[in-house]
């Protein structure tokens, strides 16, 4: 009380002192309050609506004080799509490398894709198919159910005669359609030609109309043959004729429907029923709560019905779980179509009242995907486990996000890497590009380099881009904002750091104070809540 402080600008200060002596107050509760308050009253009044008024703190004056900000020791980021990488913004420059300088691979040969002009295409089939019989087809359809009745009357308006489907050619007849739970390929025969240089304006004008109906994509099948050629203005497969979108940053991102993969919608895993929760202890019987999620028997409809199905089966509710027969089990659990015959109704004994049975799994599954009631997900959530995407394996992203390559590891295998092995893919990786490649990843190669040494700078080697941003610790958490402090480059800001060190070995305790001191020395103030006999000797002021 009625003291005064002088704390130098563009120095390392460190607070120390006994627990409960004020460190804290001194730093956060009065200069890091003081320059917050003095910032959002620079605000508009529409502005300082949002945020509140904040309170003065209980100091006669402040002066000199810098922009204030505070690297605390605590994990308020809570969101599950947010991970390292995120947090850094070292994946968002990953992103933007991937999307304009990576090479794209077929999913389902690995061949490398590829793209053509129409002029390219029109030399392409002048080279390969000069003087033979060939049909041109445009895709339309592509491994998808439906009778396509209105498709076909479409073609036929159009001025199109026949349709290959599912690799015959059939004519476009009036009422025309297939079955519609078969999966169906369709192409559009557009010419039936052979190839000569001298009848180049009929192949341009079919390989243009081909390229509109097929949407970029066209087929070529010789006469008399099976085998078919795919020319494609997108990134094509020249063996199984899929395409990919032009890649754009979002294709890479998690976060994005275009990126993210579709079973997991991003997260890199699912909820999964764990049979164990629901049944804890199978010596139990069912009367007595061995099902969890039904407790101990009542006169509801649910237990009436596992009677109907313990008749047929023959056993009771008594019966202890692990002697109930595997069928029966099954049924409870994953349910049937079959109508049980209840043996007690709200009706009596003797009612012929029959329902078949949804089962256990089921229901907690329907309530988990109800988006609507919180309550219903909660309960039901005691009975899930998380288990890794099994279409993604754990990493987020659509298959075909995962076959652009560059220097043959896509964007998930370098998110997996800790950041020193990272930094080390990164340290010559211009001699594994082509030098388009080199010219278009420069300026991006250089910020992730940056961003990378910052967090080595800090201790954080260990970690990877893919750790999601709730399992940090505090500290961890503490450091990665202290990195990006550094890779923003201002100067004249005040920083307020509580009790860094906490938890660090003594090298990393070194590459800390390195950090600090290299945020000092671009022209900024330091302030760090201290207990750490290294910190104390490394300051400027105490």
């Amino acid at each position: 009380k009625n003291i005064d402080v002088s704390i130098p600008r563009n120095k390392l200060t460190v607070i120390t002192g006994l627990s409960g002596s004020g460190k804290s107050s001194l730093a956060f509760d009065t200069i890091y309050a003081e320059g917050q308050r003095r910032y959002i009253e620079t605000l508009s009044a529409y502005a300082r609506q949002f945020l509140g008024n904040m309170e003065r703190p209980d100091v006669d004056q402040i002066t000199g004080l810098s922009p204030v900000i505070s690297i605390e020791q605590k994990t308020t980021n809570r969101n599950p799509r947010s991970t390292v990488g995120t947090v850094t913004e070292i994946y968002d420059f990953l992103r933007l490398l991937y999307a304009r300088a990576a090479d794209a691979y077929s999913y389902v040969t690995g061949e490398k894709m590829v793209k053509y002009t129409d002029e390219q295409i029109i030399t392409l089939i002048l080279e390969q198919f000069t003087g033979k019989n060939v049909m041109l087809l445009a895709p339309v359809v592509q491994g998808r159910k439906g009778h396509y009745r209105e498709l076909f009357e479409q073609m036929r308006k159009k001025g199109f005669l026949y349709a290959r489907i599912n690799g015959k050619i059939t004519e476009l007849t009036h009422g025309l359609k297939l079955d519609r739970y078969k999966t169906h390929h369709i192409e559009t025969v557009i010419d039936k030609l052979k190839v000569s240089a001298d009848d180049i304006k009929r192949l341009k004008r079919s390989v243009k109309t081909s390229m509109d109906q097929g949407k970029g994509v066209l087929m070529i099948q010789e006469k008399d043959s099976d085998n078919i050629k795919y020319f494609s203005r997108k990134l094509m497969c020249p063996a199984s004729g899929i395409s990919y979108n032009e890649p754009a940053p979002y294709s890479f991102s998690f976060n994005s429907p275009q990126g993210a993969c579709s079973k997991c919608s991003g997260l890199g895993y699912i909820n999964e029923i764990d049979i164990v929760k629901i049944i804890p202890d199978a010596n139990l019987s069912i009367r007595k709560g061995g099902i969890s999620p039904l407790g101990k028997y009542k006169n509801i409809l649910i237990f009436w019905q596992l009677e109907a199905i313990a008749a047929k089966y023959k056993f009771t509710l008594d019966t202890p779980i692990k002697k109930i027969p595997e069928k029966a089990l099954d049924t409870i659990l994953y349910g049937s179509n079959e109508s049980f015959k209840l043996l007690n109704t709200p009706l009596g004994r003797s009612s012929n009242y029959s329902l078949s049975f949804e089962g256990i799994v089921n229901y907690i599954n329907n309530i988990q995907q109800d988006k609507g009631a919180n309550s219903g997900r909660k309960w039901s959530g005691q009975f899930v486990k998380k288990v890794s995407c099994p279409k993604c394996k754990g990493a987020r992203l659509k298959e075909e996000s995962l076959h652009f390559k560059i220097a043959d590891k896509n964007i998930a295998e370098l998110s997996s890497m800790d950041i020193s092995e990272l930094s080390s893919w990164f340290q010559n990786i211009e001699d594994r590009l082509s030098d388009k490649q080199n010219l278009i990843a420069r300026e991006v190669l250089k910020e992730i380099r940056e961003r990378i040494s910052f967090l080595l700078d800090v201790g954080l080697n260990y970690l990877a881009l893919h750790r999601t941003a709730r399992s940090l610790s505090g500290g961890e958490s503490q450091r990665i904002r202290l990195a990006t402090q550094v890779g923003s480059k201002l100067v004249n800001v005040l920083y307020i750091l509580d009790e860094p060190s906490i938890g660090l070995h003594q090298k990393d305790n070194q590459k800390l104070i390195t950090s600090l001191k290299q945020l000092r020395d671009t022209g900024n103030s330091i302030i760090v809540v201290e207990h750490d006999k290294e910190m104390i000797l490394s300051a400027d002021y105490v």
